[in-house]
């Protein structure tokens, strides 16, 4: 995948993540880095563009990678874990949805 295409899916992705969950937590996106403050502590969320990955920082599951699958059009856990939505809407408790233009 080239850079452009990478930051464009991350841009959208991490735009739309904070959109749903903004209405359910703090949610704030700044200079690519998604920072969420809920009632269990902070997740972040950024995207890693030297190996076109989104990054997770998690209080309850810890750090976690994520590389875009085109096929499926999800961001996959690189060590085999639910995808990125899935996982968020999970430790979150709110429904997440994104697709990839």
């Amino acid at each position: 995948m080239s850079e452009s295409a990478f930051e464009s899916l991350a841009d959208s992705l991490l735009a739309a993540l904070e959109e749903g969950i903004g209405a359910h937590a703090d949610a704030e996106l700044q200079g690519g880095i998604l920072t969420v403050d809920g009632d269990d502590g902070t997740w972040v969320v950024n995207k890693h563009a030297p190996t076109r990955q989104i990054w997770l920082s998690s209080p309850q599951s810890g750090a976690r990678h994520y590389a875009f699958d085109a096929a499926s059009g999800q961001w996959k856990d690189t060590r085999g874990g639910p995808d990125l939505l899935a996982h968020l809407s999970a430790e979150l408790g709110v429904s997440l949805d994104w697709r990839p233009q």
